[in-house]
C-alpha cells in the first residue's frame, strides 16, 4: 500500500462534538496549522439540518456506526443499540439535541476526585461561552457563544402541560431552566437548535473554520494509529485514506476526540493500554496503561406507553396529510415539531425522599413510537393517540469496558456496559418506575388518560418492574468514561489538562475523559470539555516558546 506524509501543528481525530469544537479553537487566530481525521463524510444532507430528521439517521450506516454491545448477562442475553456519529459532526450531528449541562454537583464530584479546575465553578464560564442562548445573557447563560440553544416552553404539545400539572400535584418541585440555578424539578427542555436548524458544534465551529487557510480535513479516513517515537511522544497519526497509507505528523500534539467507543480503540490499537490485553493480540505494547477502555458508563432508560383519550403526536406522524401539515409549518414559520425535539417535557427528581440529590430523569414525550429491532423498518409512532413517559437513572454505578477484538482496524470494538450489575441501578430502575407510576396516577394525567399499554401494563410488584426493565430497556446514548479523567495513572487515562498519562504530546478532549456520568444529556457537557480543552492546549503552547513552523496547506 502507498504510503504518503504530511505535516501539520495539531492533529485532530475526529471532527464530532468534541473535535470540531477543538479543531476550530486552535486555529482560529491562524498561528497554528490544524489536521482533522474524520472517518465519515460530509454534514450537508437535510436530514441532518431539520431537528426532526435524527429520526431518519438512527439506522443509517451512511452517518451512523450503529455499534451493539456484547450480550449484557442482566438483560436477558439483549444485545442493545449503540448509536454513533459517522460523520462531520459525530453524533451531535445525529442525537435529539436536549441541551442539558448536569448537575453543579457533577462536575464538583469531578474536582474532589482529583481533577483541579473542573468544579462547576470553574466550567460555569465555559459553558456560557459556548452558547447562544434565546433568552439573551445571564448569570446562567451566554448568548455570543457559536451553539444556538432554544427553550421549547411555549411551543410544547397541550399534553405536555398534562405532565408539568401532574408533577404540581404530586408536590414535586418545578424549575423554569434545567440550565438555571437547579437542575431539580419538572419542566420542559430546552434544544441545541437557532431559527429552526439543528444547532451542532460540526455546523457552527467546524463549517467555519474549513474556511480558513490553515485547516485541512481528511474526511473518509480511517485512523489505524498514533504514531509514537522512540521516547513515547506521539509524532502523528497513520490513517488509511483512498487505498492510501498517510502519516499526519503532528509537530505539537495529537488530539484524539473519537468518543468513548473510539478513542480507546484508537489507543489500544496504538499499543497503549492494558499491556497483557494488547499482547495477547499481538500488538507491541508501546504503553502499558491499564484504564483504557474501563471504567464505561451510560444512561440506561425504559418507557411506559399509554393510550390517550386526547390528540397527541401520534396523528400528525402517522399520515401522509399530518405530515405534510408540519412540514408546511415548518417551511412557513421554522417552528412546530418539525423544529423541535419530541422530547420535551421531563426533569430530575429524587426517586425517594431520602436520596441526597435528584437521581431520576425523566421525559414526557408527546409522541408514542417504538424503536424497532430491524433496521430497515424505520421509526413509527403507534397506531392510537398515545405518549409515554420514559426514564432512567441519573449516575448509574455500573462500569463497562471498550476493548478491541482483534487488531484489524476496520472490526468494531467490543463494547460492554455492564448493565444493572450493581445494587444501586437495579433499586433506581425500580424507584423511577414507581416514580412514573406515581405522576400519572395524578388528578391532570388520569383525566386524558384511556389506559397503560404493553409491555408495561400489569407489572406491579417490584419484581415485576424490574423484570419490565430488564426486558424493554434500552441505551439513551450517553456512553461516556472510557478513557477517564484523574490523577492515578493506574485508574485513569488523562490528568486534569487532558494528557494521556506516561505519554507526551497526547490528549484525549471527548466524552471519554468524564470520571463519572453526569445528570442528564451529555452532549453539552462534551461540547464544554472540548471548550476548555481546547484552552488548556492553547495555554500549553504560549507556555512553549520553541519556534515552529506553520505547515503550508
Amino acid at each position: 500500500m502507498a504510503e504518503d506524509r504530511q505535516s501539520f501543528d495539531y492533529v485532530v481525530v475526529g471532527s464530532g462534538s468534541a473535535g470540531s469544537i477543538v479543531a476550530s479553537r486552535l486555529s482560529e487566530d491562524g498561528r497554528y496549522s490544524v489536521c482533522i481525521v474524520e472517518a465519515g463524510g460530509s454534514d450537508r444532507s437535510i436530514w441532518l439540518k431539520i431537528p426532526v430528521g435524527y429520526a431518519r439517521s438512527y439506522y443509517d450506516p451512511a452517518v451512523n456506526w450503529m455499534y451493539r454491545t456484547e450480550p449484557e448477562a442482566e438483560l436477558g442475553g439483549r444485545r442493545i443499540y449503540a448509536p454513533r456519529g459517522k460523520v462531520r459532526g459525530g453524533s451531535g450531528a445525529i442525537n435529539a439535541m436536549i441541551f442539558v449541562r448536569g448537575a453543579a454537583s457533577d462536575f464538583d464530584d469531578w474536582r474532589a476526585a482529583g481533577s483541579p479546575g473542573w468544579g462547576f465553578d470553574d466550567v460555569l464560564p465555559v459553558f456560557k461561552r459556548l452558547e447562544r442562548h434565546a433568552g439573551g445573557a445571564s448569570a446562567h447563560h451566554g448568548d455570543r457563544g457559536p451553539i444556538g440553544v432554544t427553550p421549547m416552553r411555549g411551543e410544547t404539545h397541550p399534553v405536555c402541560d398534562a405532565f408539568l400539572d401532574a408533577c404540581a400535584e404530586l408536590q414535586l418541585p418545578a424549575t423554569p431552566d434545567f440550565n438555571g440555578a437547579s437542575i431539580e424539578g419538572a419542566g420542559i427542555y430546552d434544544v441545541n437548535t437557532r431559527r429552526g436548524l439543528r444547532s451542532s458544534s460540526g455546523a457552527e465551529y467546524l463549517r467555519p473554520a474549513l474556511g480558513r487557510a490553515n485547516v485541512e480535513i481528511l474526511d473518509h479516513a480511517r485512523a489505524a494509529r498514533v504514531v509514537l517515537d522512540s521516547e513515547r511522544r506521539a509524532t502523528g497519526v497513520e490513517i488509511l485514506r483512498g487505498g492510501k497509507r498517510i502519516v499526519v505528523e503532528a509537530r505539537r500534539e495529537v488530539i484524539v476526540c473519537a468518543g468513548a467507543v473510539d478513542t480507546p480503540k484508537l489507543l489500544q490499537l496504538s499499543g497503549i493500554g492494558d499491556g497483557a490485553a494488547l499482547a495477547g493480540l499481538g500488538i507491541a505494547v508501546r504503553h502499558d496503561l491499564p484504564a483504557v477502555g474501563r471504567n464505561l458508563q451510560d444512561h440506561l432508560c425504559a418507557s411506559l406507553y399509554y393510550r390517550s383519550k386526547v390528540p397527541t403526536l401520534n396523528g400528525d406522524f402517522s399520515g401522509l396529510l399530518g405530515q405534510a401539515r408540519l412540514a408546511l409549518r415548518y417551511l412557513l414559520t421554522r417552528k412546530g415539531p418539525f423544529a423541535m425535539s419530541v422530547n420535551q417535557a421531563g426533569g430530575f427528581f429524587r426517586g425517594r425522599p431520602s436520596e441526597p440529590r435528584e437521581n431520576i430523569q425523566l421525559y414526557f414525550n408527546p409522541l408514542s413510537y417504538r424503536i424497532p429491532d430491524d433496521p430497515g423498518a424505520g421509526l413509527k409512532a403507534e397506531p392510537y393517540p398515545g405518549f409515554l413517559l420514559a426514564f432512567n437513572a441519573c449516575r448509574p454505578t455500573s462500569r463497562g469496558t471498550v476493548t478491541i477484538a482483534s487488531p484489524d482496524i476496520e472490526a468494531a470494538p467490543e463494547i460492554r456496559p455492564n448493565y444493572l450489575t450493581t445494587q444501586t441501578d437495579r433499586d433506581e430502575a425500580i424507584q423511577g418506575s414507581r416514580l412514573a407510576r406515581r405522576i400519572m396516577d395524578m388528578p391532570a394525567l388520569r383525566a386524558i388518560t384511556a389506559e397503560e399499554m404493553p409491555p408495561s401494563a400489569g407489572a406491579s410488584s417490584d419484581d415485576e418492574l424490574l423484570a419490565y426493565f430488564r426486558e424493554n430497556c434500552g441505551s439513551i446514548y450517553h456512553l461516556c468514561g472510557s478513557a477517564g479523567m484523574g490523577p492515578d495513572a493506574s485508574t485513569s487515562v488523562v490528568d486534569a489538562r487532558l494528557r494521556v498519562h506516561g505519554v507526551d504530546a497526547l490528549r484525549i478532549v471527548d466524552a471519554s475523559i468524564f470520571p463519572t456520568i453526569t445528570a442528564g444529556n451529555i452532549n453539552a457537557p462534551t461540547m464544554m470539555v472540548a471548550e476548555k480543552g481546547a484552552a488548556m492546549i492553547l495555554e500549553d503552547a504560549r507556555a512553549d516558546r520553541r519556534p515552529r513552523p506553520v505547515a503550508a496547506r
